[in-house]
């Protein structure tokens, strides 16, 4: 599995000491860090941006978007882009996203809401790879609620063995406890940019002050597991993670 950290450090140069040989996801909501990871990361995915705007309330340039990966998909280290979506839309909002969206399906990943229907995730089914974005009233990942939900797309997204029919990503689904029970063949998030210059999230007795060397750690805890090889319903709650993965 390809573990994809948010690359939204602050300072910017941290990037440099931290990323090189690893995958970074860059956000069209911050797109600055797009030319120093382009050069440095294994592989670069490019997010429209879409949670942060349904966060913040504001309004997505979605053809700003589409400008910004024309240009950066012409890159030989970024792999595919997320299709715009809209977080809190109806299905048909996001189905017109779709269909307005002209760059190749090669490199197109439309999202999935874990509030739509699976009608609606048979029909995405046709791209090569989905995200799966958590929402609704599964806005929460590894909640009881959330993991009925994802049981219930696995019966569709999974053949009788539990192999995925098509390539999976999980958006903000980087907690070990979590994709080490999918069979994703990617998952992203933020965390580690997040929490590298939160004091009072580290809770061992040795508190590292670089955050360098606090990103290292969290990300060599993130990356040491893999995604599950196939889906099992019976492995869920079988694994569970210490605070910031310890």
């Amino acid at each position: 599995m390809i573990h994809y950290h948010g690359a939204d450090l602050n300072p910017a140069y941290d990037m440099v000491k931290i990323f090189p040989g690893r995958h970074a996801i860059v956000s069209y909501a911050y797109p600055e860090p797009i030319a120093v990871a382009a050069e440095i990361c294994q592989s670069v995915i490019l997010d429209n941006g879409a949670f942060t705007a349904w966060k913040n309330g504001t309004r997505h340039d979605f053809d700003g978007y589409a400008d910004w990966c024309r240009h950066w998909l012409r890159h030989p280290c970024v792999d595919w882009c997320i299709i715009p979506d809209k977080i809190d839309g109806t299905e048909q909002d996001n189905d017109w996203l779709i269909e307005k969206w002209t760059l190749p399906r090669a490199m197109s990943v439309p999202v999935w809401h874990l509030h739509e229907s699976l009608d609606r995730l048979k029909r995405l089914m046709e791209f090569p790879r989905i995200a799966l974005g958590s929402s609704g009233v599964y806005a929460d990942p590894g909640s009881n609620d959330w993991w009925h939900r994802i049981s219930e797309a696995m019966t569709v997204l999974c053949d009788q063995d539990g192999f995925p029919k098509v390539k999976l990503h999980g958006l903000r689904m980087l907690n070990p406890g979590i994709f080490s029970k999918l069979p994703l063949s990617s998952a992203d998030s933020s965390m580690v940019a997040r929490n590298v210059g939160m004091d009072g999230r580290w809770k061992t007795n040795i508190v590292p002050k670089s955050k360098i060397i606090r990103a290292a750690i969290l990300m060599e805890r993130i990356e040491r597991h893999a995604s599950a090889a196939f889906w099992n319903p019976d492995s869920i709650g079988a694994y569970q993670n210490m605070d910031l993965f310890g």
